[in-house]
C-alpha cells in the first residue's frame, strides 16, 4: 500500500497522463502496455506470458507451449515503485515503471529475467553479502540505414564530416557530437540514472558511458532505460544508436564490462581485501568461479549469432579468453589498480547488447559458485593474453552447448528457464544460418 501511494503522490506531482507498463523480455528489450494514470492504480494488470518467450524476431520458440504449461495464459504484473520515471522524449506527460513478474499462484515468474537476477541477489542476502557492480556501456552512433544490405557508417559531426581514424579518449572527437551527449546527459539526469564519466572509444563515433557503482538489480533497471532513452536521443538528432556487439566489419566491438565487488552485510567491508590490504581467500575463490563457470554461462554474455564477432583478434579489442590479471585489459577477467577497500573484478567479457539482468546475474551466479566450492583461479597473466590460444566460443550454438552441461547452473536458474532460453536461442541461431551471404555469393559462386 505505501508503494501504491507513493506511485499516486508521484503521478499527481508531475501531471503524468499516462504510464509505460514495462517488462523486460529475454533480449532485454521493453514489452508493455500504456495505461492511463488516472486507470493505473486501479486496474490489475496483467500481460501475456508468452511475451517473455519470444526471439529477438518476434517469433515464438519451439517449446513455448509445452514449458508456458498455459495456452499462453495472463501473468501478473507488480509495478516496482523505485523503478518510476517520466519519459522526457515523450509529446505529452508520460510516466514509466518496471514491472515484476508473477504466475497466477503469486510465485516470480520463471521466465522473467528480471526474477532470475533477483534470485541470485537473495542467495547472496542469505549470505550476509551484498553484491556492488558497476557497468560501462559502449555503443555506436550511424548514420540512419533503412537497408539491412548496406554497410553500417558514421553520422556526419558537427563538422560536417564523418570519423575516419581511431580516436580513443579524445575531447575534439566528443565534442564533433555534443548536441546529441549534451541531450544524452540531459535525459538522463530527467530520468534519474547515475551516469558517470563519458569517454570517446576506439571506434568511429564509438562512446563508452560509465555508472556509478550501486545495487546489481537498480544498474540492471539503470542500463535498461539508458539504452532505450539513447536510441531515442539519437533520433532526435536523426542518426541512430546501436549496441550491437560488433556493428562493422572494420571497427572494435561493443562491450559491457561489469566491475563487482562483495559487501558484508554485517560491517560493510569489502570482502575482497584482508585487514592487512591483500587480496582475500573470498576474492580469490571468487575470481576462480568467474574462470570455471563464465564457459557454462557465455551465452548470457554473448546472447545474439552477431556477438560472436566480438571475440576475434586484431581490430575487435576484445578478449579471446579467461586469462585474468592486475590491471591487464587483454584479459577476459582484469583487476583494476585501485585501494583495498575499493579492490574489485572487471568482467570484460559481456557485449552491449546483453540482457543487463541476466548478464549481471551469470558474473554473480559464477562468483558465488566459485565461493561456495572453494574453486582457485589460475595464476595471473602477466604478458600479453591476444597472443594466447582463443578459447571462447565462435558461435552462440557452441556456446549454448555448454549452458547445459552443468547442474550448478542449472539449479541457479533453473531448469525451464534454462531449456526456454536455449530454445529461444538455438531458434534464432537456425533463422540466421538460412540468410546466405555476401562473402558465399562472391568466392563460392563459381569457384567451388
Amino acid at each position: 500500500m505505501q508503494s501504491q501511494q507513493e506511485i499516486k503522490i508521484w503521478l499527481e506531482e508531475n501531471k503524468i497522463t499516462e504510464v509505460e507498463c514495462l517488462v523486460p523480455d529475454m533480449t532485454g528489450n521493453a514489452r508493455g502496455k500504456f495505461i492511463p494514470a488516472k486507470k493505473f492504480l486501479k486496474e490489475d494488470s496483467r500481460l501475456p506470458e508468452g511475451i517473455l518467450a519470444q526471439t529477438v524476431t518476434g517469433q515464438y520458440s519451439d517449446d513455448y507451449w509445452e514449458l508456458l504449461e498455459t495456452i499462453d495464459g495472463d501473468m501478473l504484473l507488480e509495478p516496482d515503485s523505485k523503478t518510476k520515471r517520466t519519459v522526457p522524449w515523450a509529446n505529452e506527460s508520460t510516466g514509466q515503471i518496471i514491472h515484476d513478474c508473477f504466475t497466477k499462484n503469486g510465485e516470480p515468474h520463471p521466465f522473467s529475467t528480471r526474477a532470475v537476477l533477483k534470485h541470485i541477489l537473495s542467495l547472496y542476502k542469505e549470505d550476509n553479502l551484498t553484491p556492488v557492480i558497476a557497468p560501462e556501456m559502449e555503443f555506436y552512433l550511424v548514420k540512419r540505414n533503412t537497408n539491412p544490405d548496406m554497410a553500417l557508417s558514421s553520422p556526419l559531426g558537427r563538422s560536417g564530416r564523418p570519423e575516419t581514424a581511431r580516436q580513443s579518449y579524445s575531447i575534439d572527437a566528443t565534442n564533433e557530437y555534443e548536441p546529441f551527449i549534451e541531450d544524452m546527459y540531459n535525459y538522463g539526469e530527467a530520468m534519474g540514472l547515475n551516469i558517470d564519466t563519458l569517454i570517446h572509444e576506439s571506434g568511429a563515433a564509438q562512446f563508452e558511458v560509465n555508472f556509478i557503482h550501486g545495487d546489481p538489480l537498480e544498474l540492471a533497471d539503470q542500463v535498461f532505460t539508458f539504452k532505450r532513452m539513447v536510441r531515442e536521443v539519437a533520433l532526435k538528432h536523426d542518426i541512430y544508436a546501436t549496441f550491437m556487439a560488433k556493428p562493422m566489419k572494420s571497427e572494435p566491438g561493443s562491450a559491457k564490462h561489469i566491475h563487482q565487488s562483495l559487501l558484508s552485510s554485517v560491517d560493510g567491508r569489502n570482502i575482497f581485501a584482508t585487514k592487512e590490504g591483500d587480496y582475500s581467500e573470498a576474492f580469490f575463490h571468487y575470481l576462480g568461479g568467474l574462470q570455471k563457470y563464465i564457459p557454462n554461462v557465455i551465452s548470457f554474455f554473448a546472447p545474439n549469432v552477431n556477438s560472436y564477432r566480438r571475440f576475434s583478434r586484431g581490430v575487435s579489442s576484445s578478449p579471446i579468453n579467461l586469462h585474468w590479471g592486475y590491471d591487464n585489459r587483454t584479459t577476459g577477467l582484469r583487476i583494476p589498480d585501485a585501494s583495498p577497500k575499493n579492490y574489485r573484478i572487471e568482467n570484460r567479457l559481456p557485449g552491449a547488447d546483453v540482457n543487463p539482468y541476466l548478464s549481471i546475474a551469470a558474473t554473480l551466479a559464477c562468483g558465488y559458485l566459485g565461493m561456495k566450492n572453494k574453486i582457485s583461479p589460475s595464476a595471473p597473466y602477466e604478458g600479453n593474453a591476444y597472443e594466447e590460444a582463443l578459447t571462447l566460443p565462435r558461435t552462440l550454438e557452441e556456446a549454448l552447448r555448454g549452458l547445459n552441461e552443468n547442474p550448478d547452473i542449472e539449479k541457479l536458474f533453473g531448469e525451464r528457464f534454462i531449456q526456454l532460453y536455449t530454445s529461444i536461442k538455438l531458434m534464432e541461431f537456425e533463422e540466421f544460418n538460412q540468410v546466405i551471404s555476401s562473402w558465399e555469393r562472391e568466392y563460392l559462386l563459381l569457384n567451388v
